[in-house]
C-alpha cells in the first residue's frame, strides 16, 4: 500500500496559557517524573508517577495518583507493583489500565487493570519476565482499549526491547500480534504511544520513526502521518480530535521541526494548532511527553523533566 501523507496545514499559533505545577501532591510528598496522565469522564486527572523519583523499584510509594478537576490530591495506590510507570489509560467503565516499562526482580515489563480502589484485576505479561513470546512483554510502552473491551498494547520502547502491537480480548486472551522493528510501513523503531479514533483505527506513536502510523482494528496498514512531529504522547477525544506532543525533535533527530503539542483532525490529518515549547533554544525546549485532553477545551500534560503536570487553557 502506497503511504499517503496529509498535507501539513497549521492555522496560526494559538495563544494558550500555561499552568505549571496545577497539581498538588499531598504535603509532604515531591514529585517524580512523569510520562502519563488521563482525565476520566467526570474530569479526575489520573497520573502514572515514578515515585518521587524516576523509578519505582525502590520506592514504597502508590504511583497511580488521582486529582479532582481542581488539582487537589483524592488518591494514590499501586505501591510495591510497578518499576517504571509509562502510560496510563482510564476505561469506559472507569478501570485504571498501566503499563509498567521495565523490570527489575519479580515486578515489571506488565499491562496491570485495576479498579478505582487499586484492587487488580487483570495482569497481562509475566511479572519481571521480559521476553518476545506470545504471554510477554519487552518494555511495554502504551495501553488502550476500545468499547468492545478489546485491549491494544505497543509492546516495546526502542532499543533491545520489542516492537510490536498485541490485541487482546477483554479477558486477556491474545487475539494476534503484528509489527516488527524496522523503518518500512507496519514496521517500528521506537514506540511510545497508542490511541483509537471514533471508528476502531489504531493509532500509534512510532517515535522512533518520527510518524504516527495507521492501521485498522485488525492490525492492517492504512497510512502515516509525520505531520504532527516527533510523536511521544498522542490521545483522540470524542470528537476525533487528534492531540500529540513532541517533546524529543531535535538537530540530530528531526532536524526542522519545532517541539510543542499539535492539533489537528484524526479523520483528515490536517493539523490545525500548534502550541510551542518554551525553551532557551530549540534542542532545550520543554513539553510533556504525555497528554490528555477533558473534551472541554483544556489540555494536560505530563513531564518528564520537569517533575509535574502542566495545564493548558486556551486564551
Amino acid at each position: 500500500m502506497a503511504i499517503v501523507v496529509a498535507p501539513w496545514v497549521i492555522a496560526q499559533e494559538a495563544t494558550w496559557r500555561s499552568i505549571e505545577h496545577w497539581a498538588r501532591m499531598p504535603e509532604g510528598r515531591a514529585w517524580g517524573s512523569t510520562s502519563t496522565l488521563d482525565v476520566d469522564r467526570a474530569g479526575n486527572v489520573w497520573v502514572f508517577e515514578r515515585c518521587g523519583a524516576n523509578a519505582c523499584d525502590e520506592s514504597a510509594l502508590p504511583p497511580v495518583i488521582q486529582f479532582d478537576p481542581t488539582g487537589r490530591f483524592v488518591r494514590a495506590f499501586g505501591e510495591n507493583l510497578f518499576v517504571f510507570p509509562h502510560s496510563i489509560h482510564v476505561d469506559r467503565d472507569d478501570n485504571i489500565w498501566v503499563a509498567d516499562a521495565a523490570g527489575k526482580g519479580a515486578k515489571g515489563h506488565t499491562v496491570v487493570k485495576l479498579n478505582r480502589e487499586g484492587k487488580v484485576l487483570l495482569t497481562l505479561g509475566k511479572p519481571g519476565v521480559a521476553g518476545d513470546a506470545l504471554d510477554t512483554f519487552n518494555r511495554p510502552s502504551a495501553v488502550i482499549t476500545a468499547p468492545n473491551g478489546d485491549i491494544y498494547v505497543s509492546d516495546g520502547h526502542g532499543g533491545d526491547s520489542n516492537a510490536r502491537i498485541k490485541k487482546f480480548a477483554r479477558d486477556g486472551s491474545l487475539i494476534k500480534t503484528w509489527g516488527k522493528k524496522g523503518t518500512a510501513p507496519g514496521e517500528f523503531g521506537e514506540l511510545h504511544g497508542i490511541a483509537l479514533d471514533s471508528t476502531g483505527r489504531v493509532f500509534v506513536a512510532d517515535r522512533g520513526n518520527n510518524r504516527i502510523q495507521i492501521f485498522d482494528a485488525d492490525g492492517n496498514y492504512i497510512t502515516e502521518w509525520k505531520q504532527f512531529g516527533r510523536p511521544s504522547g498522542i490521545y483522540i477525544d470524542a470528537s476525533d480530535t487528534l492531540y500529540v506532543t513532541d517533546h524529543a525533535s531535535n538537530a540530530k533527530n528531526n532536524p526542522g521541526v519545532r517541539r510543542g503539542i499539535r492539533i489537528g483532525s484524526a479523520k483528515d490529518g490536517v493539523v490545525q494548532t500548534h502550541i510551542p515549547a518554551v525553551g532557551l533554544t530549540p534542542d532545550q525546549e520543554n513539553v510533556g511527553e504525555g497528554l490528555a485532553a477533558d473534551g472541554k477545551g483544556t489540555i494536560y500534560a505530563a513531564e518528564v523533566a520537569r517533575r509535574s503536570v502542566t495545564k493548558y487553557v486556551r486564551q
